[in-house]
């Protein structure tokens, strides 16, 4: 992967279809998606459980892009090996979700993957200021993690904040939750570079009927442009 700061999408797979995983993932990349997220949930850290590291070992050869596997986990640093192993370019892990974040993004590192620090809406900017040189991205959640299709928490301050804190370093920021035409701009003049959209890419389409995927990306990056 190499650095840049314009804007990618990256479509959570946890809007499309369970069943057709590898099919989705080809068509919304062939649509124009910059990476692929993956969220995965363990029904304790956050309420829902998804699938793990097996999945993404599956999938992984359909991703022609970036696999950016978000880990809505804990404990989390005793799964860090499957994941990498399954193949993950990014691995994010949340601040909250254990007592040794700067571990856990050393030991992302030290698998050969980037390290990504997740902070809930409740969490502070703050959190990551001692750990930033230990990551390559930083997710800012809009939501509450858990479930998909929630309404957008508005974190634009946080963004700015982080934004400043960052500097020149190459470090994502990421948003997470209630992207769409409408929150999309407002993320991305605060600073962020990576926008996760679930249900405002894969509403309206299909495997069989994927044009919608890329009418819904193109009209989020048509927003910001205005």
């Amino acid at each position: 992967m190499t650095f840049d700061r314009s804007i990618k999408i990256a479509p959570s797979i946890l809007a499309s279809d369970f069943a057709n995983f590898g099919a989705e993932i080809q068509a919304v990349e062939a649509q124009g998606a910059d990476w692929i997220h993956v969220d995965v949930m363990d029904g304790h850290f956050v309420p829902a459980i998804t699938f793990g590291a097996q999945t993404c070992a599956a999938i992984r050869p359909h991703i022609k892009t970036v696999m950016d596997v978000h880990l809505m986990i804990s404990p989390v640093d005793t799964y860090l090996q499957g994941f990498a192993d399954a193949g993950a370019d990014i691995i994010t892990a949340h601040v909250e979700a254990g007592p040794h974040i700067h571990r856990t993004l050393q030991n992302i590192r030290a698998l050969g993957c980037k390290a990504g620090v997740a902070l809930n809406p409740g969490t502070p900017a703050d959190a990551v200021a001692d750990i930033l040189d230990m990551c390559d991205l930083v997710c800012v959640m809009t939501v509450n993690p858990g479930f998909g299709g929630q309404k957008f928490i508005d974190m634009t301050d946080k963004v700015r904040r982080l934004r400043n804190m960052i500097g020149d370093r190459p470090i994502h920021i990421e948003i997470d939750g209630g992207v769409d035409p409408t929150t999309a701009p407002l993320v991305a003049a605060a600073g962020a570079d990576v926008l996760v959209a679930g249900s405002a890419v894969f509403r309206g389409g299909s495997v069989s009927d994927p044009a919608p995927y890329g009418a819904n990306m193109k009209a989020i990056r048509d927003a910001i442009s205005d």
